[in-house]
């Protein structure tokens, strides 16, 4: 298995280090039921969230998203969330629970709401929508690694090029990346990690 670990994909290649998570997404939450869905088996509740940039009822949205929080808190998963115009919301929605992690999957906030989202011991995974937005890299930049996830999420790009532009921005090394997220995922996802 390769030193890289993909937090968050829809093109998993089996190559690499790849997070199993289960969940109804925002955008489905008109569409989907929770008894559809195997959580017991997955790594992890995800990606759950809110997105008030689709047309699914908001109210809907929170609804589902706060099902499937008390589903992650009772099997004790992390959760990988998506979220989208729904930062405080999310926020505030989360802190009712008690998760063993958070991951704030494809950031594309900014460096306060990073601060906010790491003060409350929650990880940031960024990948390719990151390298958009001059305020997301400026997030990025002030992220510990200790608290930081790659992805390619639905990009095309592969996970490498994902790590290499992230070393790029922070000034580290890839092998020090690579050993510290590979550690960070072991921590969450590995029995007595």
């Amino acid at each position: 298995m390769s030193l890289y670990v993909d937090i968050h994909t829809h093109h998993p290649t089996g190559m690499h280090t790849e997070l199993q998570a289960v969940g109804i997404h925002p955008w489905d939450a008109d569409k989907r039921s929770l008894e559809e869905v195997d959580f017991a088996h997955a790594q992890a509740i995800g990606e759950i969230g809110l997105d008030y940039a689709c047309d699914v009822d908001m109210e809907l949205q929170k609804d589902i998203f706060r099902k499937q929080l008390e589903i992650a808190q009772e099997l004790q998963k992390p959760v990988v969330l998506h979220c989208v115009r729904a930062f405080e919301d999310a926020i505030r929605i989360i802190g009712h629970y008690t998760l063993p992690a958070v991951i704030f999957h494809g950031f594309i906030g900014s460096k306060e709401q990073a601060q906010r989202a790491i003060g409350k011991g929650y990880y940031l995974s960024f990948g390719d929508r990151t390298w958009r937005s001059p305020k997301t890299i400026e997030a990025l930049r002030n992220t510990p690694l200790e608290k930081m996830f790659i992805e390619t999420d639905d990009a095309a790009t592969t996970i490498d090029k994902q790590y290499l532009e992230v070393t790029r921005i922070k000034q580290v090394l890839l092998k020090d990346l690579q050993i510290q997220i590979l550690d960070n995922y072991n921590k969450l996802f590995l029995p007595n990690g």
